[in-house]
């Protein structure tokens, strides 16, 4: 009889943030995932041979393209007049770091428009926290509430809601008022009652077309299918193909991995991965020094940013991944 090998020891991603999440005197450690991901086609812009293009600034009628040291940002005060505003001065309007999510009431479900959702994460618990994870998801559904929170990432405080569904804490960020136009604004005309024949009718139509559930193959990216099939059978043909550069940092930028959120929250529940504490705003890279130096190209350009910032590069923020890299290399040396 043939012997049953050990599985693998399934290595559990890097949070994209991790922290707290506190209220009152509950503490509760979690790892925050991106629920999305962008879409999986990108068409990459390059000349008739093939090689990368990258965009630059120019200034006026000026034909020599600028460097990113002579780059500010301005905001208009009026038309034709900006201040400006240097990156040190914006890092120092910058929030303070934290490691908390700090969940200041609970609302009622219906009280949230979906309309000011932006972006969805998935919360997951952290070492031993999988007991007050699974009460405070419990609790949160079982009386139709939403944490409404705060927390800083990248350097940039967000509003959120905390939602409880099947179990599973999700983070929506939320966009603030002055980001979401009324009604009025859009101009859509005023309310007003229908005819109860023509409501009926309608109510008939919608019956007609009801159906149990959504059939998943809705949510299947038809475009991209089209896309790619055509540019596989261009790629057969030898028809209009042409050899890439050899940009690898910056293919490396443009690829993400594919994290399987619910193997990762099934192992934290479980209790079977014991998670790695990843620091805000990339992981917590430091100062490279020797050999670390030289590992700089498996890091994402928040990372790099990040590490940057530590060692007081200027003229990092307009910088691209490449640019960061060999100004973190050259620093450290």
């Amino acid at each position: 009889m043939a012997r049953e090998t050990e599985p693998e020891e399934h290595e559990s991603p890097k949070p994209f943030w991790s922290g707290v999440v506190t209220f009152g005197l509950v503490s509760l450690p979690v790892s925050l995932f991106p629920a999305t991901r962008g879409s999986t086609l990108r068409l990459r812009m390059v000349d008739a041979d093939g090689t990368f293009l990258e965009r630059r600034f120019f200034s006026g009628d000026e034909l020599e393209p600028l460097e990113s040291a002579d780059i500010a940002r301005g905001y208009e005060v009026e038309a034709g007049r900006f201040v400006v505003i240097e990156d040190d001065e914006l890092e120092s309007l910058e929030p303070e770091k934290s490691r908390e999510i700090d969940l200041g009431e609970f609302v009622a479900l219906p009280d949230l428009d979906p309309v000011h959702f932006e972006r969805a994460y998935v919360l997951v618990p952290d070492g031993g926290a999988t007991k007050a994870y699974r009460l405070l998801a419990k609790t949160m559904e079982a009386q139709e509430r939403a944490g409404i929170a705060t927390f800083v990432m990248r350097g940039k405080e967000y509003l959120c809601a905390i939602l409880s569904e099947r179990g599973i804490l999700r983070v929506e960020t939320l966009r603030f008022r002055d980001e979401v136009r009324t009604p009025d604004a859009i101009g859509l005309p005023r309310k007003q009652d229908a005819d109860a024949g023509d409501v009926a009718e309608l109510a008939k139509a919608i019956r007609s077309l009801q159906a149990k559930k959504l059939d998943r193959a809705h949510l299947e990216d038809r475009r991209t299918r089209r896309i790619v099939g055509y540019a596989e059978k261009k790629r057969k043909a030898g028809t209009d193909v042409v050899e890439g550069g050899d940009d690898e940092e910056e293919a490396k930028e443009s690829t993400t991995d594919v994290i399987d959120l619910m193997q990762v929250l099934r192992e934290r529940l479980e209790g079977k991965v014991r998670a790695r504490r990843a620091t805000a705003d990339g992981g917590g890279t430091s100062a490279p020094k020797g050999k670390a130096a030289d590992r700089l190209d498996d890091k994402s350009k928040s990372q790099l940013y990040a590490t940057a910032q530590k060692m007081e590069i200027p003229g990092r923020s307009a910088m691209t991944k490449p640019q960061l890299i060999r100004a973190i290399r050259r620093h450290a040396h």
